[in-house]
């Protein structure tokens, strides 16, 4: 995301019921971008330029569930245009999907350069977060020889509308993760996980249950226990989740929301595990990593910024490339890639 995009897309807001047709109409200009590229063959322009246009359609959509017709509108533009960038991104990516139970999850592989098999790493999102904002990220990753298998899970993005949030990730993660193995050019006996904001409590829950699968967890921002945190969030984080947990009631969703605790799970995980948080973080308070990373069952790693917020969003060179090479020196067989 450019300055500039942001500052012409918000400047004239004054209400929430605009937010998402000013993100669409700046995603749509982005996307003009892409197909011009496209029809003149300039493929690596267009990749970026619709992979924008798609990280902007799904920031149209964030959180937007009072008109659920508009968000689901730009979450579908959100999505062609990432399928439309995927082979144009360097190195490309390519489009998996997965039948699980009532539903299908869908995720996104990027595999860097040579022949393999390469150590790779399952990214979660958060909340109302979804695969196509991760770009940047995946970068990172792909920079040091790990794969990215960046997914949509139970209540977010494509599988949000059939399948809803769930605390118990064991099922998911292991269609998941039996997915990416089954992948040409990946390595199955080096799987790491990455998970930020609610995603920072799925991932140690994909990995406590997957045992030795999984060689190292990243949890970003996540909860130790999401029930303890609802008095403290905003009511429009509380509707999307109420929203995308099938929930009926906000009162539902406040006892759903204490079904997702690590409590009694976070002891079973063998993995190594790093634990990132920000101090200022208004969302979920910071003593929930410390919890986290003191009832692991093995080794941990506590990293707390502390003028970071919500997922250290304004500290990321402060621990992005420290979190990249912490799972690549773990993952590859000879410590980072240059």
């Amino acid at each position: 995301m450019t300055v500039s995009d942001f500052e012409r897309i918000t400047r004239g807001l004054d209400a929430w019921d605009g937010w998402c047709a000013a993100w669409s109409s700046v995603a749509a200009e982005h996307e003009t971008l892409g197909r011009q590229a496209l029809a003149t063959g300039r493929l690596l322009s267009a990749g970026q330029h619709l992979a924008q246009a798609a990280l902007y359609f799904h920031f149209a959509k964030f959180v937007f569930v009072a008109d659920l017709d508009q968000m689901r509108r730009a979450h579908r533009r959100a999505v062609t245009c990432l399928d439309d960038a995927l082979p144009h991104l360097s190195p490309p990516g390519r489009r998996i999907e997965i039948d699980f139970e009532a539903g299908r999850l869908v995720g996104v592989l990027r595999v860097p350069p040579g022949p393999g098999p390469h150590p790779a790493v399952l990214m979660l999102s958060g909340l109302d977060s979804a695969k196509e904002e991760h770009r940047v990220v995946e970068q990172l990753f792909l920079e040091r020889g790990l794969a990215t298998f960046a997914v949509d899970g139970p209540g977010q993005g494509e599988a949000e509308y059939d399948l809803p949030i769930r605390a118990d990730w064991s099922l998911p993660g292991k269609a998941l993760l039996d997915a990416l193995c089954a992948q040409p050019r990946i390595d199955p006996a080096r799987i790491g996980v990455w998970g930020v904001s609610l995603g920072g409590y799925y991932a140690p829950r994909v990995t406590a249950a997957a045992g030795d699968r999984i060689k190292a967890c990243v949890a970003l921002a996540g909860p130790y226990d999401f029930g303890d945190c609802w008095s403290g969030l905003p009511q429009l984080t509380r509707d999307t989740f109420r929203v995308r947990s099938g929930a009926r009631t906000e009162e539902e969703a406040r006892r759903i929301a204490y079904t997702l605790t690590l409590e009694g799970t976070a002891h079973t995980i063998i993995a190594p595990l790093l634990v990132v948080f920000g101090r200022k973080d208004r969302l979920i308070p910071w003593r929930q990593a410390e919890r986290l990373a003191a009832a692991t069952g093995g080794d941990s790693e506590l990293l707390v910024l502390e003028d970071g917020n919500h997922g250290c969003a304004d500290l990321a060179p402060w621990h992005r490339p420290y979190t990249a090479d912490w799972l690549a020196q773990r993952l590859c067989a000879k410590g980072t890639s240059e």
